[in-house]
């Protein structure tokens, strides 16, 4: 049977089964028998097969790709003739495919012996931005060797013709809005994790957007309202919090975008989203990726009394009024040259902030990645034909104040600066393109970035790039056919692409499940790093880690740059004393609560950096705090360590890197033998005394200050979903932060420890509990079900070196087999511990779930509804947050525990302790001192 007949076949049962539309071609020998059937007149697929070719085949690097520029190149050159494909129109087609091969076939034609088809080619070629350096090779040799369509070439790129030929944004944009959901609307809604599958078929995944009737509302107010723009709205909330999810802007785009090319299918643009609250700081990353609008539409605002004072609630909280309505169906005017939102004649709100000269460009443009690669392929012809590049794109904004000192992120961002035109230091504000140094990927977005990287047509990594880690551990749980389908294939491209795989695709080093974030912050060895991977929660607590969709992923692995403004910082500091029977965990908890009482309910940590002065917390440890920092809507966080801690963490970080080197997960650039290197480097450099560990100036100025009293921690502190939360929009935000005795006996159905939120303490923990608890009561029995996963295989083979893991095992019904993986997820469980693999588990929600309607204690990170649990037909579901030692004994006891009885389970047992620094965490102020630059 052909694969011709297959496809049909399979186009047959999408169509029937799911509703679907054929699913685009990346196959050349697909391809290359399609083209078989478009050269013979009388096959009788040939109509289709037109089609299939000119309508659904991906561009970029993808192999079919390849076979689709080299027919057209032939058709150009009259070696074939296609009735229906013109030599105009052939042209037509390669300039939609992006790179790869149809800029070689472009620069074949171009610098070739025929004048008129050079002449043709230059032209397309003009329009293009996704060049390499093989590309600018070629076209920098014939322009010494005196070829005239290359010079020609060369000066269009030199004054970015490319972009400034392209139309300008509208100055009036009608929109219609639409409710998406009142509160938070977390990217889960958007693109919910348990299809994480399929985000690779943007159709099918286009299916799983919010719900299928609102999927039909929004084609219905398309219908209504024919020349407007559906915008979807988080009403009394921010858009796209918790994760980055370029699939859940995909999504948006899908259903109310535009599509990037009439040759390309189901790869939409350019999506209008909003929030009352604005849009997520890493989510509003992904919607410049694809050129979308972001509003921070502020519809609701504290109500004040005669006074001025905040009107609150019985529970404490602000009263909000509404400002002006956006309901479901109100059609408003984005003024893009105004910078204002109006409904008729009347202005509504300020919304600047999306249209600064850097969005404007990538509006222009069609996404972010135009501009990046524009920007660079302008420097280069510039350099190339000597002369200086004129001012096209907006400058670079650098905002830098005299005599004010930088805070840690303003440090890190000058130190990578790439292309700053100022000497002065540069302070928040400011818009840099920066080099990232390192890059993550995690298994669940990473078939995404492989299309971002085929379609902006690159093949390997950055020199420039420190370390990239792709991860397997989202689909840890449950090795079923979707992750036998997906996950070879993807350790297989990002192999090739030069990226450490946790999978080796020849078979030489067991398989990896460790949690991403875990990886990343052992493979970071600098605190001046810059850090992008492709989930929220890359918060390295060395350097300063960004989460991101996983196009902006690709983009750093293609470039080994990033752009973005630098963040204001909200500086974090404690006082007191830690209690002993508290853990890290409860403090990590007790700062968002103390936080938001000192700020009147305001968070004060959205969108900005969190620079929390931690001191003598190693770097795992120190990394709960980091991690959390994402479920505070920062956009990321800093650990402000002393110069011992950090020599230790950076030690502990090496000796994990060379167990990866020893394990056979090297690749042939030596990228982890580097990485060791690098850390010695910059041990060396804090012993001399000439490279301390980062710290801010004595003057820096910050956002806000938050001062965290330990002594006021008594309980443990719990984040809490407050699912019956009568006003809807305050469910499932991580602010409401309550102490165990609030619960008083509240009972149990499942406990989880385990991803990213905990380290090998955790586990040392549960086997000293284990051990208490044996003590006191002579056995142990599980009223609940417990899952316990590690993070990483390194601490699971140092718990059976020192002995812990033998009592996890002794109380464990179940043992994770990695010669014989789940194959199937569970659906129930009995009252014993489940030791799982390393990986996300229960935290992720893509495989494995809690019973609907459980309540669930857990160390995980997420609140999302239906994300660990999901709602039962009587009740709720309910993920409730705490610490390791609290989600333990809640499962032997099947209930939430007294004071006394969680005091006497931890008693004699080293928690995860806190000692804030007694020394002030800064460094004089010298103006004179300048910043390194990239």
């Amino acid at each position: 049977m052909s694969l011709y007949l297959d496809y049909l076949a399979e186009i047959e049962s999408r169509k029937t089964e799911l509703g679907l539309a054929p699913k685009p071609i990346d196959s050349a020998e697909l391809l290359s028998e399609i083209i078989a059937q478009i050269k013979d007149t009388g096959n009788e697929h040939r109509e289709e097969s037109l089609k299939f070719f000119i309508y659904n085949t991906l561009p970029g690097t993808t192999s079919a790709a390849g076979v689709k520029a080299a027919f057209l190149k032939e058709i150009i050159t009259g070696q074939e003739t296609v009735a229906e494909i013109s030599v105009e129109f052939a042209f037509e087609l390669l300039s939609h495919m992006k790179g790869g091969p149809s800029i070689a076939a472009l620069l074949d034609l171009a610098l070739g012996d025929n004048a008129e088809l050079a002449t043709q080619a230059a032209t397309v070629l003009k329009t293009q931005v996704f060049l390499y350096d093989a590309d600018t090779a070629r076209l920098q040799d014939a322009f010494k060797a005196g070829n005239a369509v290359a010079k020609d070439i060369l000066e269009s790129y030199a004054n970015a013709e490319f972009f400034t030929k392209l139309p300008e944004v509208q100055e009036k944009i009608e929109v219609v809005t639409y409710i998406a959901g009142v509160g938070d609307i977390s990217t889960d809604l958007l693109s919910p994790g348990h299809q994480s599958h399929s985000r690779a078929d943007r159709e099918l995944h286009g299916q799983c957007m919010i719900t299928p009737e609102a999927q039909q509302e929004i084609v219905a107010l398309q219908e209504q309202h024919p020349g407007k723009k559906v915008m979807l709205v988080a009403e009394k909330g921010t858009m796209g919090v918790g994760s980055s999810r370029m699939s859940g802007v995909n999504n948006v785009a899908l259903w109310a975008g535009e599509q990037a090319s009439p040759y390309v299918p189901f790869i939409n643009i350019a999506p209008v989203v909003a929030g009352t609250n604005g849009i997520a700081p890493i989510f509003l990353t992904t919607v410049d990726v694809t050129g979308g609008i972001g509003l921070d539409l502020k519809n609701w605002v504290k109500k004040v009394d005669a006074d001025g004072n905040t009107v609150t609630d019985a529970n404490g909280d602000p009263v909000l009024e509404e400002a002006y309505s956006v309901a479901t169906g109100t059609v408003l005017t984005i003024d893009t040259k105004a910078k204002k939102l109006f409904n008729g004649g009347d202005e509504l709100a300020d919304i600047s902030s999306a249209f600064t000269p850097q969005k404007m460009e990538f509006m222009k443009a069609g996404g972010s990645y135009a501009v990046t690669f524009g920007k660079k392929l302008q420097t280069f012809a510039a350099e190339t034909l000597g002369v200086d590049a004129p001012a096209v794109y907006a400058q670079s904004k650098e905002i830098s104040h005299e005599g004010q000192g930088l805070t840690a992120v303003e440090k890190i961002f000058n130190r990578n600066a790439v292309g700053v035109a100022s000497d002065a230091p540069l302070h928040a504000g400011s818009d840099v393109r920066v080099k990232v140094n390192i890059v993550g990927s995690q298994d669940t977005t990473g078939p995404m970035t492989c299309q971002e990287l085929e379609a902006m047509a690159a093949s390997t990594i950055s020199t420039s790039v420190d370390g990239a880690f792709q991860s397997g551990c989202h689909t840890a749980s449950v090795w079923d056919n979707k992750a036998k389908a997906n996950t070879p294939k993807l350790m297989a491209f990002m192999n090739a692409f030069g990226v450490i795989t946790a999978r080796d695709p020849k078979g030489v080093y067991h398989s990896m499940t460790d949690v991403i974030h875990k990886v990343l912050n052992d493979i970071t060895i600098d605190d001046r790093a810059i850090i992008i991977g492709g989930d929220s929660h890359t918060r390295m607590s060395k350097g300063v880690a960004f989460g991101a969709d996983s196009g902006t992923v690709a983009i750093a692995l293609a470039t080994g740059e990033s752009a973005m403004p630098i963040p204001e910082s909200v500086k974090v500091t404690f006082k007191g004393n830690m209690a002993g029977h508290m853990d890290f965990r409860d403090i990590v908890h007790a700062t968002q609560a103390q936080m938001l009482k000192q700020f009147d309910g305001e968070n004060v940590f959205q969108g900005r950096i969190i620079e929390v002065h931690i001191g003598t917390l190693l770097a795992d440890q120190a990394f709960t705090f980091t991690d959390w920092s994402a479920e505070m809507k920062a956009k990321a966080s800093i650990c402000i360590s002393n110069n011992e801690t950090l020599i230790e963490s950076i030690e502990l970080a090496k000796s994990r890197i060379q167990i990866m080197i020893d394990k056979g997960m090297e690749n042939e650039a030596g990228m982890l033998g580097g990485l060791i290197k690098l850390a010695d480097e910059r041990i060396a450099g804090i012993k001399s005394g000439e490279q301390p560990a980062l710290a801010p100036d004595d003057n820096a100025k910050y956002y806000a200050e938050v001062e965290i009293d330990l002594d006021a921690i008594a309980e443990p502190m719990i984040a809490d979903p407050d699912v019956n939360n009568e006003d809807v929009s305050k469910r499932y935000t991580h602010d409401v932060i309550r102490p165990v005795s609030y619960y008083d006996g509240k009972p149990v159905d499942l406990g989880f420890v385990g991803s990213c939120m905990v380290h090998k303490g955790d586990m040392q923990i549960i086997a000293q509990m284990f051990r208490n608890l044996e003590k006191q009561n002579g056995a142990i029995e599980f009223k609940a079900p417990l899952v316990v996963a590690p993070p990483t295989y390194n601490i699971v083979d140092e718990l059976k070196a020192e002995g812990d893991w033998d009592i996890l095992a002794k109380y464990s019904g179940f043992v994770f087999d990695d010669t014989n993986p789940k194959e199937a997820a569970r659906t129930k469980y009995d009252n014993i511990m489940y030791l799982e693999r390393p990986g996300c588990n229960l935290c992720m929600g893509n495989q494995e779930k809690a019973e609907p309607g459980d309540t669930v204690i857990a160390t995980s990170t997420r609140l999302f509804q239906g994300r660990v649990v999901a709602d039962a037909s009587d009740k709720k579901g309910e993920s409730l947050l705490g610490s390791t030692p609290l989600v333990v004994l809640s499962t032997v006891l099947g209930r939430f525990p007294t004071m006394d009885e969680y005091k006497s389970a931890v008693e004699g047992i080293d928690l995860t302790r806190f000692t804030p620094p007694t020394e002030e965490m800064t460094t004089k102020y010298d103006a004179a001192v300048p910043v390194k630059r990239v």
